[in-house]
C-alpha cells in the first residue's frame, strides 16, 4: 500500500474498518474474493470504492457503468459532505442493525444503504440545477432497489433505512439525522397539494415499517412511529405514536429511539390524542 492511502486509513476509520472486514472476507470466502477486491481492496478512498459500487448495480444501455462511475466521482470530489454522510450512514447501519456483522455486509449487500447514498447523489445533482439526471437516478434507484426517494427531499446524516423494499420519500419531505426507519415506510403527500406537502421528521425518531405519514405534519425529536400506523397529525416529541389513524400511546421509551431500535410498544391509555 501507498503511504498516501496508509495515511488516509489512519485518519479514516470508517474505511480503515471497511478495508480490514474486506481482507477478512476475501481470504474467508475465495469465490468472493474478486468481488471484494473489485469493490473495496483495489480502491483508496470510500468515495471510489462506493462509486464503483453504485455504478456497477445502477448502470443501463442508456447509462454506461463508466460514465456513471465518473458522474458519481465528480459529485463527491466537489462535495465533500456527501461522503462525511456516507461514513456516518454506514457506521449507523452497523451501530443499530444486528444483521450487519462488520461493515463490508451492508456496504456491499443492504439495498437500503444503496438507496440512500445513491439519493445523495442524485441530491447534489438537483442541487445544481441537473435536475433531470437526479430523475434519471431516482427512476433507476427505485427500480434496482426497490426504493423511491425524490432528489429534491432533505436527508441529514447517521440515517438507515433498514430492508428499505417499499420506502418513499416525497419531494418536500426532511428527515433530519439519526433517523431509523424499517421497510414500507412512506413519507408523503396526502392529495394533489402542491408546495411544501410532506412529513418534516425531526431527530432521533423510529418510524416502524409499514407506517405511514402523510401531508405537511412535524415528527417531534426522539419519537417513535409504530409499524403500520397512518400518521396524519403532528407528533409530540418523545413520544410513541401508533393505530390508524395514529394516537399518542405513551412515551418514546429511552432518550434515543433511532439508535436503540426498540419497537415493542407498552400501551397506555394517552392523556390526549393527535
Amino acid at each position: 500500500m501507498s503511504q498516501p492511502a496508509e495515511r488516509m486509513l489512519m485518519v479514516d476509520p470508517v474505511w480503515s474498518a471497511l478495508r480490514s472486514d474486506a481482507a477478512a472476507i476475501a481470504a474467508q470466502e475465495p469465490a468472493l474474493a474478486s468481488l471484494v477486491h473489485a469493490t473495496i481492496l483495489t480502491h483508496d478512498r470510500l468515495e471510489g470504492a462506493l462509486s464503483y459500487h453504485l455504478a456497477k448495480k445502477l448502470h443501463s444501455e442508456d447509462a454506461s457503468a463508466m460514465l456513471l462511475r465518473e458522474l458519481f466521482e465528480d459529485q463527491f470530489l466537489n462535495s465533500p459532505q456527501i461522503g462525511e454522510a456516507v461514513r456516518a450512514d454506514l457506521s449507523a447501519v452497523v451501530e443499530r442493525d444486528p444483521a450487519a456483522r462488520g461493515h463490508v455486509q451492508p456496504f456491499l449487500f443492504f439495498k437500503g444503504f444503496h438507496a440512500l447514498q445513491a439519493y445523495r447523489l442524485a441530491n447534489r445533482l438537483w442541487r445544481r440545477q441537473r435536475q433531470t439526471m437526479a430523475l434519471f437516478l431516482q427512476n433507476k434507484i427505485s427500480e434496482v432497489f426497490g426504493v423511491d426517494i425524490h432528489p429534491a427531499a432533505q436527508i441529514g446524516r447517521g440515517v438507515m433505512i433498514d430492508h428499505g423494499t417499499g420506502v418513499v420519500i416525497g419531494e418536500t419531505a426532511i428527515v433530519e439525522d439519526d433517523v431509523s426507519m424499517l421497510h414500507g415506510v412512506t413519507l408523503g403527500g396526502t392529495g394533489k397539494e402542491t408546495g411544501d406537502r410532506h412529513p418534516k421528521v425531526r431527530k432521533g425518531v423510529l418510524i416502524g415499517a409499514g407506517a405511514k405519514l402523510l401531508g405537511n405534519i412535524e415528527v417531534g425529536a426522539y419519537s417513535r412511529v409504530g409499524a403500520g400506523s397512518v400518521v396524519l397529525a403532528p407528533v409530540p416529541p418523545h413520544c410513541t405514536v401508533a393505530g390508524v389513524p395514529a394516537k399518542v400511546v405513551g412515551c418514546a421509551g429511552c432518550d434515543d429511539p433511532a439508535r436503540q431500535m426498540d419497537q415493542m410498544i407498552d400501551v397506555v391509555e394517552p392523556d390526549y390524542v393527535i
